[in-house]
């Protein structure tokens, strides 16, 4: 036998890490993964905020850093910069920012009064948002681009923020009142993320083409009022989108309940009438 020759499982095996090497030697894409590293950075300011008992301001880093998730998808988007790199960084920085930091807040301002209980409902969010994070990972090449199934995990960490930065605006000051509202919202929000409830995406948004003149009006409205009110608008619109869902997924069931019901009562006609 030719010592020169190497064998076919060997060849086979270099055969199929020569694409992945030759695609991570082609480097990645700037501008999408530094805005995930802003977002990955927020979160761990967020976290020694959180630490620091500096609570508002790791509320506000948990908002900006949603800021920066919501770029870089997009950008990488509408410069077709996408890449397999790019959606597993993003993973991993959403985690931190919009799983783990949200996490800490809440145990270290509310949740630690409850002792056991909620260091368990932080850890209790913190697994159900990774889970919510490998399903979307695997559902990435199946799911529509339209809808989310389940909610999404920087939506239900802008619902932690918010509420936390709309509380400390109003001086809430009944701890106790607190303690059971956020302990009962880590739960839902929790539920939220790994369920199958389909939640608008806005992916189907196109920002370079042409929009009719109101919808410049409404967007300017839009953040007019923001600016206005932003500890409270930012919370009601998390609370809004956070139980869009279940209101969507009501009103589907009522819809299809209301249209099975004349069926059911033209089969009964027909038995009478036999």
């Amino acid at each position: 036998m030719n010592s020169g020759m190497q064998p076919k499982a060997q060849r086979s095996s270099r055969n199929k890490k020569a694409p992945r090497i030759a695609t991570l030697k082609k480097g990645v894409y700037i501008l999408p993964n530094f805005l995930t590293s802003l977002s990955l950075f927020c979160g761990f300011v967020s976290i020694v905020a959180s630490l620091q008992g500096d609570f508002v301001k790791a509320a506000w880093a948990i908002v900006v850093a949603s800021v920066f998730d919501g770029l870089d998808g997009r950008i990488a988007r509408m410069t077709k910069t996408t890449s397999r790199f790019g959606v597993e960084y993003d993973s991993l920085s959403d985690l931190v920012a919009f799983g783990v930091a949200p996490a800490v807040l809440a145990y270290s301002w509310v949740l630690s009064g409850w002792g056991r209980w909620g260091w368990m409902a932080a850890f209790l969010y913190v697994a159900c948002g990774a889970i919510r994070l490998a399903r979307f990972n695997v559902q990435t090449a199946t799911s529509k681009g339209s809808y989310f199934t389940g909610l999404p995990i920087p939506a239900a960490a802008g619902m932690v923020a918010t509420t936390t930065i709309f509380c400390l605006h109003i001086g809430a000051s009944d701890k106790q009142l607190l303690r059971i509202c956020f302990l009962l919202a880590i739960y839902v929000l929790g539920f939220l993320m790994v369920s199958t409830i389909s939640y608008q995406s806005f992916k189907q948004i196109d920002f370079k083409s042409r929009t009719p003149f109101n919808s410049v009006i409404l967007a300017v409205l839009l953040i007019y009022v923001v600016a206005l009110e932003p500890q409270l608008m930012l919370f009601v619109m998390a609370l809004v989108y956070a139980f869009s869902g279940p209101a969507a997924l009501v009103g589907r069931l009522v819809r299809s309940r209301k249209a099975s019901q004349p069926v059911v009562q033209s089969m009964t006609v027909n038995k009478e009438q036999r």
